[in-house]
């Protein structure tokens, strides 16, 4: 069996605020393989983001601080390692791509001048060999025109061709993983297909694995290998992406999923979750789900354990207790 490149045990990422601590990421697992893509979905505020900027270590201080856990990357605890270890591994083996690339970009500096910074951090080159090989990146990410383009400034490209950017700068140092956090937020129907084209192109190139976070089920089933579906800072269901779909085991997983239209019907209204998540810092007892769930019963005063449904997928929820 082949070694996860990345394993995840128990991660607990707080905050502590004057209204109390924000569990923002409370004691979740997960692990993903070389050239597997793995999807984190759920609601705005469940913790996606924070799961990422956990792995990178970035997490805000001094506010945030991750309490607990292990963050195993090729074997080795991340949470062990200095400053210095980190930002050698941030840009060279892990890398990741904002959902904004506006806010990513620095719109000072040309496009060419932005990926010369990350392929400087690799000694060997000249600066003709540099200049070559940053053309050579916006070519891979389909950039038109890419010798013109290399001296222009990010707010003389249009959204998709900047977040084609953000993408050639993550690539630049050929990281092993990839954090895709929202990268198609701001791109139209057409360029977001070509962009998910692109990414799985250089993927099956590389060989890296990817961590895809999205509200997008569309793009789940179109990218992603495995699904991990959090709810208020917790994972509460892991499958393949095909058992996901065909068969989730979890309440909020279930209603997530009825909320995505289906083109094959007509319907006046699509379903919605009720009610609103619950607040970080005043999560309800028991599960936290539990005051929207249409299958709540006495159990659920407690936070249920991780039930094994079928081989490869696992769900928090009571209803699984006696699942085989």
């Amino acid at each position: 069996m082949e070694a996860p490149l990345l394993k995840v045990e128990d991660l607990r990422t707080h905050f502590f605020t004057r209204s109390g601590v924000v569990k923002a990421v409370d004691g979740i697992s997960f692990e993903i393989k070389p050239g597997e893509t793995l999807g984190i979905v759920g609601e705005s505020g469940s913790g996606k983001s924070m799961t990422a900027w956990s792995i990178l270590g970035l997490v805000p201080q001094p506010a945030g601080r991750i309490v607990g856990g292990r963050i195993l990357f090729r074997g080795e605890d991340l949470l062990t390692k200095s400053d210095s270890e980190m930002r050698d591994i941030r840009g060279k083996e892990i890398c990741m791509v904002m959902q904004d690339p506006l806010t990513s970009l620095n719109p000072v500096f040309t496009v060419g001048e932005q990926l010369l910074e990350c392929l400087r951090m690799d000694a060997g080159r000249t600066t003709r060999g540099l200049l070559a090989k940053a053309t050579d990146l916006l070519v891979n990410v389909k950039i038109p025109a890419p010798e013109s383009r290399i001296t222009a400034y990010p707010h003389q490209m249009s959204g998709g061709m900047r977040q084609r950017v953000v993408g050639a700068i993550a690539l630049a140092r050929s990281p092993t993983l990839l954090i895709a956090d929202e990268p198609t937020t701001s791109l139209d129907a057409t360029i977001q297909l070509q962009y998910l084209r692109l990414l799985k192109d250089i993927q099956a190139e590389t060989g890296a694995a990817i961590i895809f976070i999205t509200h997008d089920f569309g793009i789940v089933a179109r990218m992603c290998d495995r699904v991990a579906v959090m709810y208020a800072g917790k994972l509460v269901e892991q499958a393949d992406v095909v058992q996901l779909f065909d068969s989730p085991a979890h309440p909020y997983t279930e209603a997530l999923l009825k909320s995505v239209p289906d083109l094959n019907e007509d319907v006046d209204m699509l379903p919605s979750i009720e009610g609103q998540p619950p607040s970080p810092d005043a999560l309800p007892p028991g599960c936290s789900f539990g005051p929207r769930c249409p299958y709540v019963f006495d159990r659920c005063e407690e936070y249920p354990a991780e039930f094994a449904v079928e081989p490869n997928h696992v769900a928090s929820c009571w209803r699984h207790e006696s699942a085989p």
